[in-house]
């Protein structure tokens, strides 16, 4: 009988153990890749992992999320405590999204009382989406005082959403998405470290009165460190009929002068985006740009709604103004516009024959 060979374990420990004995940071980095709500079912997992989701640090209440919990017997309920429960867990959370959707059973109150609790938790990124949400400062709040991003989908009300945003005094992205939203110039100016800002022109308040529009340039020139500027036209017209009729006639150049203006004021701009109103911009006489200035633009977007003069007159003054641009797409803002085909070879042309002070601008005509 021959001598039995020693058997040896391929495996040092069983994979139960491989999984418990993982660090923190790599089962942190697990449960904040995982939906929610699959991240809080770990805790069946083992023992060892029971209140391993405690570890989470990105929290995103997602229509998946809330869909998740409309299985529940008491769903609405089960919405405040859960979400209060999660908010409440003992490390920082540096990213937080609320989305919440028409029929939840969530009010101004519950969603104050989140802000509150996220405000505690040194949360670096804050996406806010919320229809019937209308924005009130929580009392006693004070602040994100570590925020670096934030993107609003919610109704201004009272000014409140600007003083919110001024206690966020490290902010370098903002996006408010919404033509609700209303802030002033000042408020938007003391965020000193903004890299990225998203408005509608209606957002901002002073532009009501065309005699006070100046004050929008003197804001991007007090962003230093603004790098990326999109700015939305839609519903930036006076809702007065009469008032249209006679701030046409009397400045019927207003919102390209506008576009150039802000372009012109920001001086280390590296992406643009513009998109146009709902329906095509009121006829205007074309208006030419001094092209002396250097702009640090390296990509632009035009979304359009027609082939007006003054769209060309923009384009031709980026174009010649823009030595390091890299891609200009023009596209139209929605894919049924109805637009001669003859037409679009004229815009076209016009385009192709325009001076570009960056040898290697692309133009994307989509």
């Amino acid at each position: 009988m021959e001598p039995t060979q020693p058997r040896h374990n391929t495996f040092q420990f069983a994979p139960g153990d491989f999984i418990s004995r993982m660090p923190d940071n790599v089962v942190t980095s697990i449960l904040d890749r995982l939906p929610l709500q699959e991240a809080v079912r770990t805790d069946v997992l083992s023992k060892a992992w029971r209140f391993k989701w405690n570890m989470l640090t990105q929290l995103v209440f997602d229509e998946d999320f809330f869909e998740y919990l409309t299985q529940t017997e008491d769903q609405n309920n089960q919405v405040r405590v859960l979400v209060s429960r999660l908010l409440h867990l003992t490390g920082p959370i540096t990213k937080c999204v609320i989305e919440v959707y028409a029929g939840l059973d969530v009010d101004d109150e519950d969603i104050s009382h989140w802000i509150i609790l996220l405000s505690r938790k040194g949360v670096k990124e804050l996406t806010l989406k919320s229809r019937d949400y209308c924005f009130n400062l929580p009392p006693n709040f004070h602040g994100f005082p570590n925020l670096l991003s934030l993107e609003l989908y919610v109704s201004g009300k009272n000014n409140e959403l600007g003083e919110f945003i001024t206690l966020c005094p490290l902010l370098e992205n903002l996006k408010l998405s919404s033509s609700s939203n209303k802030v002033k110039v000042v408020e938007i100016a003391k965020l000193e470290n903004l890299k990225r800002l998203s408005l509608y022109l209606c957002n901002v308040d002073t532009m009501k009165d065309f005699h006070s529009s100046s004050t929008i340039f003197e804001l991007l020139g007090s962003l230093p460190k603004l790098e990326e500027f999109e700015l939305n036209f839609i519903n930036s017209m006076l809702e007065n009929d009469d008032a249209q009729q006679r701030f046409s006639a009397s400045f019927p150049s207003l919102k390209l002068s506008c576009a150039v203006e802000l372009i012109r004021s920001c001086p280390n701009l590296r992406t643009l985006e513009i998109k146009a109103r709902n329906a095509p911009f009121l006829p205007s006489p074309p208006v030419e740009y001094s092209t002396t200035e250097q702009l640090q633009l390296r990509s632009v977007m035009y979304e359009y709604v027609g082939f007006l003069e003054n769209d060309v007159c923009l384009l031709k003054y980026v174009l010649a103004s823009s030595p390091f641009l890299k891609k200009i797409v023009i596209s139209p803002r929605w894919s049924d516009i109805p637009i001669a085909s003859d037409e679009k070879l004229r815009f076209a042309k016009k385009l192709l024959k325009f001076h570009r002070a960056s040898p290697i601008a692309e133009i994307d005509l989509s």
